[in-house]
Parts: C-alpha cells; sequence; structure tokens
C-alpha cells in the first residue's frame, strides 16, 4: 500500500485552527488510512492509503475535517518517494547550514519561472523554485525574512506550507518502509 505524508497548513498556530494530533490520527483512520503516524503539532501526518492520487487524498481529509471541526486547512499530500527526492535533491544541502534550510511545498505546479521573489529576499537569502517546491535558505532565521509564505502563496496564487529542514528529514525517516 503507497505511503503518504499530508502537510497541514496553519494548525496550532497561535491558539487558531486548534486540533489535537491524536484526534486527527483517529479522524485519518476512520477515513481508512492506516500505520498513521504524526510529527510534532502542526499537521504533518504519515500514512498509508489505497489511493494512488495524492490530490484525491487531500480532498477527502479537507473535507473531513472541515465536517469535523468547522474551518477550512490547506492540505498538500506527497508520496514518500516524492519527499524522498525533495529531500536527496537539495540544492543547499551540502553547503548550508542545514538548520537555516526549509521546503516550501506547493499544491500544484505553478508558472513559476515567471515569479520574481528577489524583491522579498536579502542579499544572502537564497530561494530555487523546483518542480512543486522551493528550496529556501535564510541566514538570519525564517523569523527575519520577509520572503514567508504568505508572500508565495500571495505570488503565486497557489496554496502553500513551508517546512524547516529538520521536520523535512524526520518525515522522510518516518515515511521509510
Amino acid at each position: 500500500m503507497p505511503k503518504y505524508i499530508s502537510l497541514l497548513r496553519g494548525i496550532n498556530v497561535s491558539g487558531q485552527k486548534k486540533i489535537k494530533m491524536a484526534d486527527l490520527r483517529g479522524l485519518y483512520s476512520s477515513l481508512g488510512f492506516q500505520n498513521i503516524s504524526s510529527y510534532i503539532q502542526s499537521g504533518n501526518l504519515v500514512f498509508d492509503s489505497e489511493s494512488s492520487k495524492p490530490a484525491l487524498i487531500a480532498g477527502i481529509i479537507q473535507s473531513a475535517i472541515k465536517d469535523t471541526y468547522s474551518f477550512e486547512v490547506p492540505i498538500i499530500v506527497i508520496s514518500a518517494q516524492e519527499l524522498a527526492e525533495i529531500y536527496y535533491n537539495n540544492p543547499f544541502f551540502a553547503d548550508k547550514d542545514t538548520s537555516k534550510l526549509y521546503v516550501a511545498f506547493l499544491k500544484e505546479k505553478s508558472n513559476l519561472n515567471k515569479i520574481d521573489l528577489s524583491k522579498w529576499q536579502t542579499r544572502d537569502e537564497q530561494a530555487l523554485i523546483k518542480g512543486k517546491q522551493i528550496y529556501l535558505y535564510y541566514p538570519q532565521g525564517y523569523g527575519k525574512s520577509k520572503l514567508t509564505n504568505n508572500i508565495l502563496e500571495r505570488e503565486l496564487n497557489i496554496s502553500a506550507t513551508t517546512r524547516n529542514w529538520r521536520t523535512v528529514h524526520k518525515l522522510v525517516e518516518l515515511s521509510k518502509d
């Protein structure tokens, strides 16, 4: 059965859109997903599904959350194989401090080549668009950057969610068979 990772955007942040991970794992189980595990409180879940369509899975989860919690949450679902490829193909990994690396996961491919992200970057920050993700390097830290997830969503006009490298690494480890 294929293994997937769901990345929920904007839950349990500043007391907004609260969902306990134990409750979320129970919800996933009620939807027929198996071997469910979560990592930290920000909506990172690894699970098995009989479906081979990540967009369909995301829609099912999104509807169930709306029905259960009465709020909407953007959700990105990727396969374990896709996450491993994102992890092992990070162009900044070899020569950058991994505590300053992030990945913005995009819901879908967009016309990314026409987007100029440099107007929000400091001269030391780097952003590389590759596939449905943006590799980010923030030498001063994510909290000090103007190139935020909200800017990415607004400029690209699609849902996105950003994870630090430690979280990406842990999700790769959790999703190994």
